[in-house]
């Protein structure tokens, strides 16, 4: 398989939405940097791809800085560049009510899904700021939770706000570096985390229905539109969702 020329790293890269879009970047040529905390799955990813060299296992916790920077360099030693992290590793927590929940449990969620794309976006902005050609493009993991909570899922809900506030500080700060920053909010894709919905989830209403899903394979393709994009223009924030899944309106 040829290659773009392009390099990507995505965090969360074997399972889910994380899988889908790495397997989009390595089908279209993007040589990419496979990491998560899960060799195995990492492997898999990369064996599924075909994309022989071009994709790297890169086991990663992102919520471990010296993790972040080890990955980082190894992108960098490798491949000289980085044009393209999709920022995707994320948790939620159990549905409980929010005065239930540990604070433990919490300070996980948070640490994962919020400071751990921060030290990503730290040392993809490090690395681009300085290549030749300068540039590049953090794309964050948002979620419909960035606009709308489900029920009981506070921590959840809370740092994808903060992630859409993440979103914008990179966009803003990274003009003058030629860095673009967008954040895609994906609902119901079907990936393993997402299959208890055709069964029934909660609503607001107090009432358990199930929600319409869509393929996860159209988000790896949503990304990878995103990441195509020539450096002067920029997705900012893009929905993407199982067409009929109660989101818009009042479900």
């Amino acid at each position: 398989m040829s290659t773009n020329g392009k390099v990507a790293l995505v965090t969360g890269a074997g399972t889910g939405i994380g899988k889908a879009a790495a397997l989009a970047m390595l089908n279209d040529g993007y040589r990419v940097a496979l990491a998560g905390r899960r060799k195995e799955l990492l492997e898999r990813t990369a064996s599924e791809s075909g994309a022989g060299a071009r994709a790297m296992v890169v086991p990663t916790d992102v919520t471990r800085p010296d993790s972040v920077k080890a990955a980082f360099a190894r992108v960098k030693e490798a491949w000289g560049r980085l044009d393209v992290l999709f920022n995707n590793a994320g948790m939620g927590a159990p549905a409980v009510p929010m005065e239930d929940l540990p604070i433990e449990k919490w300070k996980e969620v948070v640490d994962t899904n919020l400071t751990g794309m921060f030290l990503c976006a730290q040392e993809a902005i490090r690395i681009m700021k300085n290549q030749q050609p300068r540039g590049g493009r953090i794309i964050n993991n948002g979620s419909i939770s960035a606009h709308a909570p489900r029920p009981n899922s506070v921590a959840y809900t809370s740092t994808k706000h903060a992630v859409s506030g993440l979103t914008k500080c990179i966009a803003l700060d990274g003009r003058k570096h030629d860095i673009a920053s967008g954040q895609i909010d994906i609902g119901n894709a079907l990936t393993p985390l997402a299959a208890r919905m055709a069964k029934g989830v909660a609503q607001a209403d107090g009432s358990v229905k199930a929600e319409p899903l869509m393929e996860v394979e159209h988000v790896g393709s949503a990304v990878l539109y995103m990441a195509n994009l020539p450096l002067e223009a920029n997705v900012q924030f893009m929905t993407i969702m199982a067409t009929k899944m109660p989101f818009v309106g009042r479900g």
